[in-house]
């Protein structure tokens, strides 16, 4: 899966019955299924049951168990309410009968009122920066294969992160992070609820990373245990999706082997586009005496 088009098919799920869908899996580098393939495809489920002139304003989840890549996801969406301006909707996805992530979410009307936004920071051009296929190349030799898998698999998106972090140095560094982002061969004049979708499969990258960044001289990706919890998203403004979409994130806190994140998402015109919130696991791999 290289370009947008292919995501798109991805996340686009298969009718079966009324507000039932079914759905499948692309490796991401995990030998699990990818939690923003999740969030997406909910989202994408979700969406087929609200009235065409709402929009998704926000969604809560949470990841129950970990997806079978192998295995079709099935989707069930209960209708809890359509108000006058607001429509709820709960989607539980299913592999074998049993639930492996939850998500409410919560679609209103188009409407007027007031705006202001939190400016967005001033970093590094993406022209000027590294993507994570320059990183691979220049540190492959030497870089973890389960880095490797994930950094190399095959994904309609690119990464450029604006602050280099050296898994050599074994030094702890500060806890936020800014990383461009961009999808590849995106096609001309989508509908909102495909480009939510698409936002909401790429906010589930570079949120976890960020939580382990302030103990970077002991934990890395070959020694931490890492897994997303819970996810939502706030959608603020429509994004351009033919530019770099900067992804400001910190992490406040870390405690009990659950790291908390939580991150703005900006055009590069510096629009708001959207809130995210994540806490996940991040428990370090203790071997066993043999």
């Amino acid at each position: 899966m290289k370009t947008t088009q292919e995501l798109i098919e991805l996340i686009s799920l298969k009718k079966l019955e009324e507000n039932l869908f079914e759905g499948k899996s692309s490796f991401m580098g995990s030998p699990n299924v990818f939690g923003g393939q999740v969030v997406s495809q909910a989202l994408h489920a979700a969406y087929q049951t609200v009235p065409a002139d709402r929009f998704c304003h926000s969604l809560h989840s949470y990841f129950i168990l970990p997806g079978h890549l192998e295995k079709p996801i099935y989707f069930e969406v209960a209708n809890l309410r359509d108000g006058g301006s607001f429509s709820t909707r709960v989607v539980t996805a299913k592999q074998d009968s049993v639930p492996i992530f939850v998500m409410a979410c919560s679609f209103q009307l188009k409407q007027e009122g007031y705006e202001h936004q939190e400016k967005m920071p001033v970093v590094t051009a993406p022209e000027e920066l590294m993507s994570w296929n320059d990183v691979a190349e220049q540190f492959g030799s030497v870089l973890p294969k389960s880095i490797m898998r994930f950094v190399l698999a095959e994904r309609p998106l690119d990464f450029k992160p604006v602050e280099f972090v050296n898994p050599f140095d074994k030094k702890d560094y500060p806890n936020f992070s800014n990383v461009w982002l961009t999808f590849n061969d995106v096609p001309e004049d989508l509908p909102l609820p495909i480009i939510q979708q698409l936002i909401a499969y790429s906010s589930d990258y570079n949120l976890l990373s960020t939580a382990i960044k302030p103990h970077a001289s002991k934990a890395h990706f070959g020694n931490t245990q890492m897994a997303s919890l819970d996810h939502s998203i706030w959608f603020h403004r429509e994004p351009n999706l033919h530019d770099w979409i900067l992804v400001n994130v910190e992490s406040p806190s870390a405690n009990d082997t659950r790291g908390f994140t939580r991150g703005n998402l900006f055009n590069r015109s510096g629009e708001l586009i959207c809130s995210v919130a994540q806490e996940g696991l991040i428990r370090p791999i203790v071997k066993e005496k043999e």
